[in-house]
């Protein structure tokens, strides 16, 4: 890749998107595209919906955010529908600061980071385009041009609405520059950019006997006073404020409930009325998202302090819990440990699942629902059918606190507990059990954890444990089973035989004496009880699999070992039990035979092939599975 070319094909494309022309020129642009004159709320909701929205069973889930927000689909919904939507179509949520209100790396700033990168790669496509008065310091509208008493005739004309006033300076210029006439008023195409300060505002509380109001108003420039005469002269002020930059976009509040109250108080204009008050200038008009975020402990004093009510009635707060669901915790600390400079070491299949079943055990409250307990609630949670509860229980249970996933262990703690396991010397591989390992050792080191937290999260650690020594059992019976395929085959064919026997009251022929037998019930039986079903439950099940294959047969299809999903788990588990003693000796034996070690061999390298094992954890598998055998 040349290098040097690439750049300058980026300056080449960035040139291509500029423009510049007068406000005559501009207006015949939105007479072809009203939208370009659309708000800041409009323009971030465009920009969300642009990335696609899928609608599945009445829930809409939003492309933008799937590359970076796992598991908050049902508060991402809330968000973009209530609030963007609203807001776009200039319903009076718009008038309302958005307060994003969940614990510690919950993903809050990651929501606004995202808008924020968002807004400014819109800005340089077609539907995204911004314009603005040439020279304006805030990049203001240009139908700000339009005198009030013009704008009702002007708005039916070209189909769009005109809010705000021009800002101080634009009015001195338009005056004295452009000798009043706004048609020659020169309009440029801006580019949202958080760095160069166009339509991006952010501001972080600091000590507040150094914080300034200026801050966010922007200030006089006292070294122009004299030049200029007056404080009142907009040349001699400069509108650098986070509030006048933020203009056309969104304006960002990071720990908005830690800053002092003078500093919010300017909001209240800003939110109602579009504008706010800065030196000694008549209000000055804005047109941006105010989008802040905080902690629960936080919202809960600033709530409790009486003199924030007029501040409090102009919120809209939107909960950003913890995910809750064990597959899309995995996604964010793959995320996270793919983002950092370990992601060399190689990470065992599953070492992320037992960290997330921990996280999501800690986070999820008892149910009062009968029969149900965490682990079960997890997995429903988890998008798995649990036996004798159905979609409704999954629903009354999500519905059941208000609460729920505002508490538990955050991602960041256990990331930083794995990357302490990654950084030990001369480790290739990190497992599940080292995870575990790690979670529980961090937890002694944890600060804001009580003695009787700490019990519930070992507990919720064994659990984890427990549930890893099912899936490493599985992910060996599988292996096991892929190189004894042809076992597996036979037993289903044998099975089919005797239950088609038993269900036409026939016999079956014995392969090597061709004597006519009864069907082998104990073989059938050995086989069904894998699954769990009952004496009396043989016959429908037998009946059951009949049906499936005349069902096939009719419509051509071979009805094979994959074809009935329970009788497939059946087998493998039938063939896993037959299998148990060799998988015993072959992964306990210090000195395995020739034949040993050739099963040993295919069961490994099925392992590395198949199911994403590098030969360490292949093996410490095969070991730990053994050991959990032959207790």
């Amino acid at each position: 890749m040349d290098i040097f070319k690439r750049i300058s094909e980026h300056r080449t494309e960035k040139d291509a998107l500029s423009w510049t022309g007068t406000f005559a020129e501009y207006i015949e642009l939105l007479r072809s595209n009203p939208g370009l004159a659309r708000t800041a709320h409009s323009r971030v909701y465009d920009m969300i919906a642009s990335q696609g929205i899928n609608d599945q069973s009445g829930h809409k889930s939003y492309k933008f955010f799937n590359q970076e927000i796992f598991g908050l689909d049902r508060a991402i919904e809330k968000l973009v529908e209530e609030y963007f939507h609203s807001a776009a179509r200039r319903l009076d949520v718009r008038k309302r600061i958005l307060l994003l209100m969940g614990p510690v790396s919950g993903g809050k700033s990651t929501i606004v980071t995202m808008l924020k990168r968002g807004l400014e790669q819109f800005s340089k496509t077609d539907l995204g385009a911004v314009y603005a008065i040439k020279g304006c310091p805030m990049h203001e509208e240009p139908l700000h041009l339009i005198p009030m008493e013009l704008r009702p005739e002007i708005e039916r004309e070209l189909n769009v609405k005109i809010e705000g006033s021009l800002c101080p300076s634009c009015q001195m210029r338009l005056k004295t520059e452009y000798n009043g006439c706004i048609e020659d008023v020169m309009v440029e195409r801006v580019f949202v950019s958080e760095e160069g300060r166009v339509g991006i505002g952010t501001f972080s509380p600091s000590d507040p006997k150094s914080q300034d109001i200026a801050d966010l108003t922007g200030s006089i420039d006292f070294s122009t006073i004299t030049e200029f005469g007056s404080e009142s002269d907009p040349r001699a002020y400069r509108f650098d404020g986070e509030l006048n930059k933020a203009n056309r976009g969104i304006m960002e509040f990071q720990e908005m409930l830690k800053c002092d109250e003078k500093f919010l108080w300017n909001l209240l204009s800003l939110t109602q009325e579009g504008n706010f008050k800065a030196g000694r200038f008549a209000l000055i008009s804005a047109d941006e998202l105010i989008v802040a975020h905080t902690n629960e402990t936080e919202y809960k004093s600033f709530i409790a302090n009486k003199k924030n009510e007029a501040l409090q009635s102009r919120m809209i707060v939107m909960p950003i819990p913890y995910n809750l669901r064990v597959t899309d915790e995995e996604k964010i600390y793959y995320k996270l440990i793919g983002q950092s400079d370990m992601s060399h070491i190689h990470t065992a299949p599953h070492s992320l699942r037992v960290a997330a079943i921990f996280s999501i055990l800690t986070r999820l409250k008892e149910t009062k629902k009968q029969g149900m307990d965490l682990v079960k609630k997890m997995r429903m949670y988890d998008g798995e059918v649990v036996e004798g509860y159905k979609e409704a229980d999954l629903k009354e249970m999500q519905n059941e606190f208000q609460e729920e996933g505002m508490s538990g262990i955050d991602p960041r703690y256990v990331i930083n507990r794995i990357s302490s396991a990654l950084i030990r010397q001369d480790l290739q591989c990190i497992n599940a059990l080292d995870v575990l390992r790690a979670l529980k050792d961090g937890l002694d080191q944890h600060p804001s954890i009580t003695k009787d937290e700490r019990e519930r999260f070992l507990n919720f650690i064994s659990v984890a444990r427990k549930e890893y020594d099912d899936i490493a059992k599985k992910e060996v019976q599988k292996a096991f089973v892929y190189s004894f395929e042809e076992s597996a085959k036979t037993i289903f064919d044998n099975y089919l035989d005797n239950i088609e026997a038993y269900c036409n009251w026939g016999k079956i022929k014995d392969p090597l004496t061709g004597e006519e037998m009864d069907p082998d019930e104990r073989l059938m039986r050995s086989i069904e009880e894998q699954i769990g079903i009952s004496e009396n439950a043989k016959k429908a099940f037998r009946e059951e699999i009949l049906i499936r294959i005349s069902s096939y047969s009719r419509k051509g299809r071979k009805f094979d070992y994959s074809s009935h999903e329970r009788l497939r788990e059946a087998i493998e588990k039938k063939l896993f039990a037959d299998l148990k003693d060799i998988v015993k000796i072959t992964t306990s034996s210090k000195t395995p035979d020739e034949k040993q070690l050739k099963k040993i061999n295919d069961v490994t390298k099925q392992l590395i092939d198949e199911h994403g094992y590098c030969p360490v954890c292949a093996n410490e598998l095969l070991r730990y599975v053994g050991s959990l055998l032959n207790r």
